[in-house]
């Protein structure tokens, strides 16, 4: 190790510095997932509505087993009241990000999170 340090020049180690900081700050931008427009509201796989996340609402979801609440509220939603027994969805809570869905899979009901940004997984 100290063969190879001795060799480096202070304007190499700065550089090395200055390498590594455009890392560390770029990684955030480099993983950015988008932001989220709406949210697709699916009843037994096909399309009940699309919600824009700009405007807050309730909507009312009919299934097999009764109704399904689902709030809009500061550009994130959530499944509020599910008649399914394990309530796996409403523990969910608030979805903000593209990609996230939650699935009320005795309803037969989805949400999920769309946004503007292209991913390695929707291209």
């Amino acid at each position: 190790m100290k063969l190879w340090a001795g060799l480096l020049k202070p304007g190499d180690w700065l550089l090395v510095l200055l390498g590594l900081a455009l890392c560390v700050f770029s990684f955030p931008l480099a993983w950015r997932v988008g932001v989220a427009e709406k949210a697709i509201v699916r009843r037994g796989g096909e399309v009940f509505s699309e919600l824009d996340l700009a405007h807050n609402r309730r909507i009312e979801v009919p299934g097999p087993l009764g109704i399904t609440s689902i709030v809009v509220d500061r550009r994130r939603v959530r499944v509020a009241a599910d008649p399914g027994p394990r309530q796996y969805c409403v523990r969910q809570g608030w979805l903000t990000r593209p990609g996230e869905i939650a699935v009320c899979a005795p309803n037969q009901v989805t949400v999920e999170i769309r946004g503007g940004a292209y991913d390695s997984l929707s291209y």
